[in-house]
């Protein structure tokens, strides 16, 4: 399987100690990430990310995997369809 296009759900709960971490796993996966949308408002404890990105799946996988890692974060990857090249 090729690449492909994630759409990959963040929710992070006590977003202000939590995002360092969350940022460093964006960071590291940076070179797939098409976009990123997120509601950064100070008075929500929790922050909602959407991130589209373009790659393969075990790519997305890690990536997955890497959020649901950390404590208080629970992600969720959708695989849209096939890249275009």
């Amino acid at each position: 399987m090729g690449q492909g296009i994630y759409v990959v759900g963040i929710l992070v709960d006590n977003r202000a100690s939590r995002a360092p971490e969350v940022q460093d796993v964006l960071t590291r996966h940076g070179s797939t990430i098409l976009s990123r949308n997120g509601i950064p408002d100070p008075s929500r404890s929790r922050g909602i990310i959407t991130v589209t990105m373009q790659a393969d799946q075990a790519d997305s996988e890690k990536f997955t995997a890497e959020l649901r890692g950390i404590e208080g974060v629970r992600a969720q990857a959708m695989h849209l369809g096939e890249a275009l090249n």
